[in-house]
């Protein structure tokens, strides 16, 4: 699977790499993603994801069932 994270769809972005003398070469910046097993109480399962680290914040401030439910009445992903 790709560099993408599950639930915000953060990807790689291009950009340059720069020298002293100022040559450019393409270059990737890769996100910060890390698998993390989340259990969901209301549901009583675990689920594994690959999140960034900026959804790992989001999922500790509001939790991951209202994650998920605001996520899937935006459109982002499908519950099912």
């Amino acid at each position: 699977m790709a560099n993408f994270c599950d639930l915000t769809g953060k990807g790689p972005l291009s950009g340059n790499r720069v020298s002293k003398s100022n040559r450019k070469t393409k270059r990737k910046f890769y996100p910060n993603l890390q698998t993390k097993k989340f259990f969901i109480p209301e549901l009583d399962e675990w689920v594994t994801l690959k999140v960034s680290t900026q959804a790992m914040r989001t999922i500790n401030k509001k939790g991951i069932f209202n994650y998920l439910r605001e996520l899937e009445a935006k459109g982002d992903i499908v519950i099912g």
